[in-house]
């Protein structure tokens, strides 16, 4: 009985050393550009992201902060590749998401919603409102209230 014992102790001890080794945790989006300043520009300027240092110099590559300690990197990069599909996209959250939409509009930036409706605001089965922008490459960026 002590030997049974023991060995179910054994055995839920090693899966909790091993399930406490290590936790993944989401850190970075990067995405291939073909023009580097262009696509810094509508990520800082349009969609107003905060640039961040890149720690080493690399003229390919430009920072966003994405809050917290989450970010976008962009690579300058040959894109003939890449493969554009709505259903390939991040998403980011907005604080106001009415008065978001209102600064795409009078900035005639487009926004659709998922099934591409132009200028339409979608409202998902479980009531976030979300739009869809592209950016100058066409990478797909959902804008959503979840947050």
């Amino acid at each position: 009985m002590k030997k049974i014992f023991l060995l179910i102790f054994l055995g839920v001890l090693s899966n909790s050393v091993f399930a406490q080794q290590f936790e993944l945790k989401y850190h970075h989006t990067a995405i291939l550009v073909s023009d580097l300043d262009k696509s810094a520009d509508f990520y800082g300027n349009v969609l107003q992201l905060k640039e961040i240092k890149v720690p080493y110099s690399n003229p390919v590559l430009r920072w966003f902060s994405l809050g917290g300690d989450l970010q976008l990197h962009l690579v300058k990069d040959n894109t003939d590749g890449v493969k554009l599909h709505k259903a390939i996209h991040f998403a980011l959250t907005v604080s106001n998401f009415d008065a978001f939409v209102n600064y795409l509009e009078e900035n005639k930036i487009p926004y659709s919603d998922w099934l591409g409706e132009a200028g339409k605001v979608a409202i998902r089965g479980d009531g976030v409102k979300q739009v869809y922008v592209q950016d100058p490459d066409g990478h797909w960026i959902e804008i959503n209230d979840a947050g």
